[in-house]
């Protein structure tokens, strides 16, 4: 029922959050792969709803051992505070991608296959991008050579799968890469990577300030890039047991100040290190080697 109802609301029109208009604070978080205990953790930082606004951005399953319950408390939180909580689509809300990497097999072990494919129904509706105040653009991954105008997002319909190449593809695929100028090719098989002048220009173009992504691990929670153009946000530390990263909340005022909250890491299980320069993050799509 909870996908039900939730992929009536996601199939709204794509959302821009006016902070100003509303006197609000909104609290950005990236990716939380079914680490249900640090979800908990997360809101307990930042504030249960409707107390707390929240934007989240995206990789909710997978992973982690509770995706279920994850999802299922961030959907019932949209439902009761359809204004207050807003949820934007990750590379892992996709068929494709968590009938591998083990959300379809924590349906199946649990329920049924047949409750995955009714959060696959949902997941398809879910938007994939939010702009707030204007100034603001917000998404899973990254940019897109294709994006020419705000307008190609809003002109993405819902429901609809992801689709191995496009504008829709790049939201939730593409990285920035400090090694890069301009396009680059993605080790993980599929869509880009992006240098700083891309979003600089991108930035200038459109009359932004930041992008604000997730989609990558890194060490303390959130990283800037491109001169702080553009922030990755992360919010599951401790990543799958092996990494010995923080998780990070953004939270936006109304007159667009930045502000992170550093969420630690509990436990000590660390097999893999940062000392090698490399982002780990969501895994490959086809065949290329996950960042």
């Amino acid at each position: 029922m909870v996908c039900v109802w939730v992929k009536l609301l996601a199939s709204e029109k794509p959302f821009s959050l006016a902070l100003k208009k509303l006197h609000l604070i909104v609290v950005e978080l990236g990716d939380v792969h079914g680490q249900f205990p640090d979800l908990l953790r997360l809101f307990e930082y930042g504030g249960y709803p409707p107390a707390a606004n929240y934007l989240f951005l995206g990789d909710y399953v997978d992973r982690g051992k509770q995706s279920i319950e994850t999802i299922c408390l961030l959907l019932a939180y949209k439902l009761k505070y359809k204004l207050n909580f807003f949820l934007l689509r990750g590379n892992h809300e996709s068929a494709s991608i968590n009938r591998v990497y083990g959300f379809y097999d924590e349906c199946k072990r649990k329920y049924n296959v047949r409750l995955w494919k009714s959060f696959t129904d949902c997941f398809n509706c879910l938007p994939v991008a939010a702009l707030i105040d204007d100034k603001i653009l917000c998404m899973h991954g990254g940019l897109s050579p294709d994006l020419k105008s705000l307008d190609d997002i809003r002109r993405i319909p819902r429901p609809i799968d992801v689709p191995d190449q496009g504008v829709l593809c790049d939201l939730l695929w593409a990285d920035p890469e400090k090694e890069v100028k301009g396009w680059g090719e993605n080790e993980r098989g599929v869509s880009y990577t992006f240098g700083a002048h891309i979003v600089a220009d991108f930035l200038q173009t459109h009359d932004l300030d930041l992008v604000c992504r997730a989609h990558q691990v890194v060490e303390d929670g959130y990283e800037f890039f491109a001169n702080r153009q553009l922030v990755t946000i992360f919010s599951a530390p401790n990543y799958c047991g092996e990494f010995d990263n923080a998780g990070a909340m953004m939270s936006v005022d109304d007159s667009l100040t930045c502000s992170f909250q550093i969420i630690k890491s509990t436990e000590k299980k660390i097999r893999f290190g940062f000392n090698n320069g490399s982002r780990p993050g969501t895994p490959p799509h086809k065949g290329g080697r996950g960042g």
